[in-house]
């Protein structure tokens, strides 16, 4: 009987971390307390969160928490398929070591009006992690307890069994010439890795500038020629180029930055308030005397040494000006960038003012350089996708970035596997 008990336990516990999985959304926060979740690679907070199987790298985790007290915050990592959807999988049979761990390093704020502790942890941990190559979503849950969901982050581990040629042209169509970018994408199975795919099983996916709300896929290729895969069919390879990203610099709330227009900071109330210039549309210009961060943001301070427990919050308010002070008919205006999750919600949509004739959106933001973009979508989408055409305008010219993922699925396999990425920049003569 005791025998019995201590199999049905595993199965049990296993069943208590898998199943809350199921309902949960890539890259959301669900307490309103947290605050500048930032996940990437160790060292480089510019770097995307993705690591290569079988070798030591980390990822470098770091949010806050303005309750300003101390909680028991833990987290685990669900394995899911290219579309992250979950996959048909126990942890057992994807993650090494515990199942969860907490994260155990967390600092009071000092020195800001605003009072939050930070909490930072290196993951995946020595000795535990994920077993088997693809997507992952981490979650970070309170007490050990996984529906006390805190919040969600996309991780990308890979394996090296393709070998990827990736390029940014123009298009060829003269209507797209000026405005789109199109990628030519080769594959190639890594004969030492024992890698033999057939047409069927690959399928390759694009991200530009990180953001999975445009992502494409192509699930055959355009041209196979023995193990050579090649990938340019026009439905998948083809992005509208935008426009270099907007900035603002928020690393001093004590001096004002080229875009702030004003700084209120009022000490009795504890907040501090950054109105930044007004912005207009930009269709029809050209911008590339930018040089941006392709839409993240760096948390830095130039007010105090360690910005990430001695950063100051603020109230900051963004202003788009449409053209003729009025309403885009038929479209929702939202704030677009890493600093609003790459989300469309009620947390980055704009809210138009009609006596001013202006859309205006607010954000406590921590101090640090920011990017962002106005972008619209049709009011009555269920999944609005974000577009540049009438507040940013497209350029051929624009430095995108562009991050190619190749899974597989072979025949009997329950997981989407990870075999291969690579990142390409556009980088025409400008």
């Amino acid at each position: 009987m005791r025998q019995l008990e201590f199999t049905i336990f595993p199965l049990i516990y296993c069943l208590v971390v898998w199943l809350p999985a199921n309902a949960q959304t890539p890259d959301q926060i669900f307490r309103t307390s947290i605050q500048t979740v930032k996940l990437h690679k160790a060292g480089d907070p510019r770097a995307y969160p993705l690591l290569v199987l079988g070798e030591r790298e980390q990822l470098e985790l770091h949010f806050d928490d303005l309750d300003a007290d101390i909680k028991n915050y833990y987290y685990t990592f669900q394995l899911c398929n290219a579309d992250w959807t979950p996959a048909s999988l126990q942890p057992f049979d994807y993650l090494r070591g515990f199942l969860t761990n907490r994260i155990r390093n967390y600092r009071p704020s000092s020195l800001t009006q605003i009072r939050y502790t930070h909490y930072q942890a290196m993951l995946p941990e020595s000795g535990s992690g994920p077993t088997r190559a693809g997507n992952y979503l981490l979650k970070v849950f309170l007490n050990d307890d996984t529906t006390q969901l805190v919040f969600t982050r996309r991780v990308l581990v890979a394996s090296k069994k393709v070998s990827i040629s990736a390029q940014v042209r123009q298009p060829f169509d003269g209507q797209l010439l000026r405005t789109h970018h199109q990628l030519q994408i080769g594959v190639t199975p890594v004969q030492a890795s024992g890698g033999q795919f057939t047409p069927t099983e690959l399928n390759v996916w694009l991200l530009q500038n990180r953001n999975w709300l445009t992502a494409k896929v192509q699930r055959t290729p355009t041209i196979f020629r023995g193990n050579y895969f090649e990938y340019t069919d026009q439905s998948f390879s083809l992005f509208p180029a935008g426009q270099e990203w907007r900035w603002v610099d928020l690393r001093s709330f004590r001096l004002r930055s080229e875009r702030i227009a004003r700084i209120e900071d009022s000490d009795s109330a504890a907040r501090v308030d950054i109105w930044i210039n007004p912005d207009y549309p930009r269709e029809g210009k050209m911008s590339l005397l930018n040089r941006d961060i392709n839409g993240t943001y760096v948390v830095e301070s130039r007010d105090n040494p360690n910005a990430q427990w001695q950063g100051e919050y603020a109230w900051v308010h963004f202003t788009f000006n449409p053209s003729g002070g009025r309403a885009i008919p038929g479209k929702s205006v939202y704030l677009f960038g890493e600093l609003t999750n790459y989300l469309l919600d009620s947390t980055s949509k704009m809210k138009y003012d009609a006596v001013r004739g202006v859309y205006t959106k607010s954000c406590l933001l921590k101090q640090g350089y920011y990017n962002y973009q106005y972008v619209t979508a049709d009011e009555l989408d269920i999944k609005p996708t974000p577009a540049t055409q009438l507040t940013e305008g497209d350029y051929w010219g624009t430095e995108n970035e562009y991050l190619v993922l190749v899974y597989v699925r072979p025949v009997g396999s329950r997981a989407d596997e990870l075999v291969g990425y690579a990142w390409v920049r556009s980088a025409f003569q400008q």
